[in-house]
Parts: structure tokens; sequence; C-alpha cells
């Protein structure tokens, strides 16, 4: 087991305590792994997310309890995009982003279709959602004022 610090010492010289793994001796929950590595804000977002089969490891569906090692490929569905990454590193310590990053590698295809998604989003007109409820001052005048024509 090799400590963060040794391993990042530019990039956390504060952490301490850390379980960072570069080959496949070293086993983490999933759940805890896509919390550490950014993907989720909470771990039980992360788990959640692992029940409702939007994580697939090595293209089987995951539990929140199945163990991730360096090497296996995982498909993380979030609000953000679809995600096709390589676990290069494991950790139970969620550090700065930077470090988060090094955890894992993003495959180009998975970058280039976030990247056009995010450009058709860009590109769709924004509607204006329906009020809902009790109406404003100023919808109640133009109500009026429709009302008034007929």
């Amino acid at each position: 087991m090799v400590s963060a610090r040794q391993v990042f010492p530019a990039i956390c010289p504060g952490v301490l305590r850390a379980t960072v793994s570069q080959g496949a001796r070293i086993r983490l929950r999933i759940d805890k792994w896509l919390w550490a590595a950014r993907f989720f804000k909470t771990r039980s977002l992360a788990s959640k997310a692992c029940e409702l089969s939007r994580v697939t490891s090595n293209g089987q569906s995951t539990k929140p309890s199945k163990d991730v090692r360096a090497g296996d490929q995982l498909q993380i569905k979030t609000a953000s995009g679809d995600f096709q990454v390589e676990v290069l590193a494991v950790s139970d310590i969620r550090g700065p982003a930077a470090l988060a990053q090094t955890m894992y590698t993003e495959s180009a295809e998975s970058q280039e279709l976030r990247r056009k998604v995010a450009e058709e989003k860009k590109a769709m007109p924004h509607f204006e959602a329906s009020r809902q409820g009790k109406p404003s001052k100023r919808d109640r005048r133009d109500l009026d004022r429709f009302h008034s024509f007929n």
C-alpha cells in the first residue's frame, strides 16, 4: 500500500491517510470510489446510481458493494453526461479535483460524445417553463386586457 503523499506530493501535501493502488491488489467498494473520484457529490448518490443500473463495471451491472480494482472499465451515467473510464488508481479519500482526475482515464469516444451533447443542448432554443400557481400582477393585467377585448 502506497500513501497518496508519496504518489502525489505536489497535488495533495496535506493528505496523510489514503489508500492508492497502481496495481490490482487493493480493492474498494465502487460507490466509495465513485464518490472519491468526484463523479457523485455524496456516497448515497453513488450508491443509488449503482442500484439503478447507471454504473456498469466491465459490461455488467454493479451493486454498490462491488469491489473496484485498477484496470476495471466503468461506464457511468450522471446528470452531466455518460462517462467511459478506466480505473488507474484506487483511493478512499475524496481529495481535490486534480487528484481525482488522476484516478481514471476517460476514453476519447466518451469525451467526444459528451462534447457533442453539450453543443446540441447549447444550440437548442430555450423555452420558459409555464408558470405554476397563482398569476402574478403582470399576468393578471394581461389577462384582464385580453378579456376586455372579447
